[in-house]
């Protein structure tokens, strides 16, 4: 242990000040300050519960999915800022990276770091909404660090393969805008799986959605945090038990491949930038 912090103590320093630093920079000049991070996601589920719950009906009946809803829609922020902004450190921090010499991983793990805390203030909102809103809290809240750190995996190990392909390739910024778009409707969020589970034609998709790993993450927090009875997860929609730990084991692979990615192409950064 001790030749381990021996090893590591300055890598941790320089984790925790460029953490402290980009959340702090993040909301510096704005009126509400941190605020943001719990009023932003409010005002983006307040946007989604009219148009999608009251004008176009996407609920499930259960008096749990308006906090379901906003429950998502914290869990995809999360993901896709850590993703987006995870994407852009290295180049951002490119002055840094030729100035001291530190694991540039780093860099990338502070930034969705700084989201992580974002994430835990907006859960820490949707548990006091809950005691409102009929959320069912049971033992399985205990789980939902699991699920939490299941989902900052594949956020980081996302945003270590895109870091490391922005340096190189300045397009990757649009193409994972399009594809974020794309994956933010595939999953359930906006509206029920069990919407596509009653769909005579498509039914089948329901299985496969929640077999995609961010899904399963986001569905298994929504189920072990807010109610079992009502929200579904991965257990309780795909029959075979080994499809079941597919997207676990997938999510040990996203993260693997961004270690191994990052890893090896590192040593060129500052070169490049």
């Amino acid at each position: 242990m001790k030749r381990w912090q021996q090893r590591y103590r300055y890598a941790l320093i320089v984790f925790r000040e460029l953490v402290k630093t980009d959340f702090q920079l993040r909301y510096q000049g704005s009126f509400l300050g941190m605020l943001w991070s719990v009023v932003k996601p409010l005002m983006l589920f307040a946007v989604m519960y009219v148009v999608f719950v009251r004008f176009l009906k996407f609920t499930d009946g259960t008096p749990t999915f308006p906090i379901s809803l906003l429950c998502g829609t914290c869990l995809w922020n999360f993901f896709s800022e850590a993703t987006t902004m995870g994407m852009h450190a290295v180049v951002n921090r490119g002055d840094l990276l030729r100035k001291i010499h530190f694991p540039n991983y780093i860099i990338v793990a502070s930034t969705t770091m700084g989201s992580m805390i974002s994430l835990g203030i907006n859960l820490l909102v949707v548990i006091v909404f809950g005691f409102f809103a009929h959320a069912h809290y049971t033992w399985r809240v205990l789980l939902v660090p699991f699920s939490i750190i299941q989902l900052y995996a594949i956020a980081l190990g996302v945003a270590l393969l895109l870091g490391t392909l922005f340096v190189y390739f300045r397009d990757i910024a649009h193409i994972w805008e399009v594809i974020l778009q794309a994956m933010f409707y595939a999953t359930p969020i906006i509206y029920p799986i069990s919407m596509v589970a009653s769909n005579q034609d498509f039914g089948w998709a329901a299985d496969l959605l929640m077999l995609n790993p961010t899904t399963q993450a986001i569905m298994d927090i929504r189920h072990n945090l807010l109610s079992p009875e009502y929200v579904p997860n991965v257990w309780s929609m795909v029959d075979s038990p080994i499809l079941c730990l597919l997207p676990y084991a997938l999510s040990a692979v996203i993260l693997a491949a961004g270690v191994y990615v990052f890893r090896k192409h590192s040593a060129k950064f500052a070169e490049v930038l």
